[in-house]
């Protein structure tokens, strides 16, 4: 039986941690306050990014406060607690973990759902010289850069340029790309001396396509729209090193770049170590198909930093919502003495923006044909593409009108 929302726990309730207030923390502790857990949400900020939007954040179309919520307030509405602070270590056997400011917390249950970093794969100079986007002060960091080296063009005069690079072709390498195109184009008011063609944008990418998991006329349609608004797109096309001012190709390319974002991929924190749990591919941590941690009966992984190797799952929004969900679910399980289950992904469908008017979409109807369904979107004049803001046309947001072939037993690919 579950508890009535805004109930406080009993006394007795077992004691849930939740490491990391994002997509699926928060979606845990939504669930657990239905079973009337006792709940500790713990994360190193006092406030939960929706990052999807982080680019519009870095470009200048939305302030840092317009992706941020506060944690204790959300903590507070669902019978849980607010604890700041960031994980060091883990005691499965005391059921204890250690937060690097040196508390120590006793838990039943726990649930770690930090999310990631960013992978650099052995580039030279990637680290220090690049600007990532996963967290809001990322978002404020490149935006900053972007914005000075925008003031020097202004101060410098005719004669010359700023080069912006982005690496990697998924789907915030596009939206970054297009995003900077928009802001290109908006130049002319704020600064009103710098020439636009002036400005240089390139997006780079190793493999011979962007945004992989779409269907190929999909892709096509990213690239020529991010060509059409002067992006230069550079495809199969490997980086040896990067410097503070250019960017090396592996055939021995000079590319000069100014501001160089780096979109290509991800992987677990270095403090995951740490933890002396099981780690796969890219240091993500282990899990089971109930998402239990391998080797674990009371800590549960979810979210961008679990692993699962028999379905892995895409690093989305939806994801990560749903597998908090179950995990919460499971301790309900336990506590009520009922069996566990095995998590199974419901595709929502997948989706990039472009720039303003332009995305891609596509869905999956696994239950039925397995045929995706996918069209070149063309969203409202909306400032942000957020939740509930974007427009498609026609009563359905996914018709079934690829405007190429696809063969009916090729379900939609997973975004890496």
């Amino acid at each position: 039986m579950r508890a009535r929302r805004g109930r406080q726990p009993a006394e007795d309730a077992p004691r849930v941690i939740v490491v990391g207030a994002g997509f699926a923390g928060l979606s845990a502790v939504r669930e657990l306050d239905r079973a009337g857990a006792r709940v500790l949400l713990i994360d190193r900020n006092v406030y939960s990014t929706f990052q999807p939007l982080l680019y519009q954040v870095a470009t200048g179309g939305l302030n840092p406060g317009d992706v941020a919520y506060p944690v204790r307030a959300f903590a507070g509405k669902r019978a849980a607690r607010f604890r700041l602070g960031e994980l060091d270590r883990i005691d499965p056997a005391a059921r204890t973990i250690t937060l690097t400011d040196g508390a120590v917390l006793d838990y039943d249950y726990l649930i770690l759902g930090t999310g990631v970093s960013a992978a650099y794969y052995g580039i030279t100079g990637a680290a220090e010289h690049t600007l990532g986007l996963y967290t809001r002060r990322d978002a404020s960091a490149l935006r900053d850069h972007i914005m000075a080296r925008l003031e020097r063009l202004d101060i410098e005069g005719p004669g010359k340029t700023v080069n912006f690079t982005v690496v990697g072709g998924g789907a915030t390498g596009v939206e970054v790309a297009g995003a900077l195109a928009e802001l290109k184009d908006a130049l002319g008011a704020p600064f009103p001396e710098v020439d636009k063609a002036d400005v240089h944008i390139r997006l780079v990418e190793m493999a011979p396509t962007l945004l992989a998991p779409f269907h190929p006329s999909l892709q096509s349609y990213a690239y020529d729209q991010l060509r059409r608004r002067g992006v230069e797109v550079l495809l199969s096309t490997k980086i040896s090193e990067i410097d503070g001012n250019r960017v090396l190709l592996a055939d021995g390319t000079e590319l000069p770049s100014d501001v160089t974002v780096w979109a290509a991929g991800i992987s677990g924190p270095e403090a995951v170590r740490r933890w002396g749990l099981p780690t796969g591919r890219g240091g993500r941590i282990l899990t089971g198909p109930d998402l239990r941690v391998t080797g674990q009966d009371r800590i549960f992984a979810v979210g961008d930093i679990a692993l699962t190797e028999d379905e892995p799952l895409p690093q989305l929004a939806q994801p990560a919502i749903q597998t908090g969900r179950f995990a919460a679910k499971q301790i309900e399980a336990a506590m009520t003495g009922r069996p566990a289950g095995t998590f199974h992904y419901h595709d929502k469908g997948i989706m990039a923006t472009i720039g303003r008017r332009s995305a891609v979409a596509a869905a999956s109807s696994w239950a039925t044909t397995r045929r995706p369904r996918c069209r070149a979107a063309r969203p409202s004049r909306s400032p942000a593409p957020g939740p509930g803001r974007l427009r498609f046309p026609g009563p359905n947001p996914f018709p079934s009108n690829c405007p190429a072939t696809v063969p009916p037993d090729r379900p939609a690919a997973p975004r890496s």
